[in-house]
């Protein structure tokens, strides 16, 4: 018992009666303590703990290190109807600024690359069979739309009016040596042109229609060819692809090549 302590402007302090409180109300019964050998099986593993327990305290028992609780599986994305795959496909050939492969659209549509292939095959026939101004042709490795070539004359006109060409003569000239004889050094473009190309040959790298492709084991000069961006200019999906230069050259083209020699 506390001894009583009067003081001025202090009440008095008295330990209170068993079973009640210092205000008079009565003791609110306290929450029960877990015993002390519970108490020590809070950070047991669950296996440590007393039969027919799940923890103290109403606390479940923790999980055995490394197992994690496994997370749902990521849903499927629908499949397409051939009619959604279609329009889906024209749409996004629509609006590309280069050739677009077959797994790059399945990936963005989440469709099975199986159907990709088929489809960009149907739709093409289909504007071929329509008659349309612009067709769908593989180019560079992937696909893109294209104007068709009895149109050219009008696309070109559009194009450009009251504009220059962009490329020389002697740029072409370049560029057609380099895509028929690729992969060929500085010096055999310049022996088959007759003229130093160097200024030209840096024109066509700049401009990205032309690039370096490593060196010859001999001599160790560059070896240069053709860009991706050249077949996507002439809506062409590899080299070989190009006309046969045969038609274009002149008669006389073996004779001028011995002299050359």
């Amino acid at each position: 018992m506390l001894e009583s302590y009067r003081s001025p402007g202090t009440t008095t302090l008295q330990d209170p009666m068993p079973g009640s409180t210092a205000a008079g109300r009565p003791e609110e019964p306290s929450a029960p303590v877990p015993a002390i050998d519970q108490l020590a099986h809070l950070d047991a593993p669950a296996g440590d703990l007393p039969a027919g327990e799940g923890g103290a305290a109403g606390v479940p028992p923790k999980q055995p290190a490394g197992r994690r609780r496994a997370s749902p599986a990521a849903e499927p994305a629908p499949e397409l109807s051939d009619a959604e795959l279609r329009g889906a496909l024209e749409a996004i050939l629509l609006v590309v600024d280069q050739p677009v492969s077959e797994l790059a659209l399945a990936q963005v549509l989440e469709q099975s690359p199986e159907r990709i292939g088929p489809m960009l095959d149907d739709i093409a026939a289909g504007y071929t069979a329509a008659g349309h101004g612009f067709e769908l042709r593989r180019a560079a490795g992937g696909w893109r739309l294209y104007t068709r070539p009895e149109y050219a004359t009008y696309v070109e006109r559009f194009v450009l009016d009251g504009q220059l060409v962009r490329l020389t003569q002697a740029a072409l000239e370049t560029l057609a040596v380099v895509a028929y004889k690729q992969p060929v050094t500085r010096s055999r473009i310049s022996a088959i042109r007759g003229v130093n190309c160097d200024g030209v040959l840096r024109t066509l790298v700049s401009r990205g229609l032309v690039e370096e492709c490593g060196s010859e084991p001999d001599s160790g000069a560059f070896l240069y060819r053709t860009t991706t961006m050249f077949l996507e200019k002439l809506g062409l999906n590899c080299v070989d692809d190009l006309p046969p230069l045969a038609p274009f050259l002149p008669d006389d083209v073996e004779e001028f090549a011995d002299a050359t020699r």
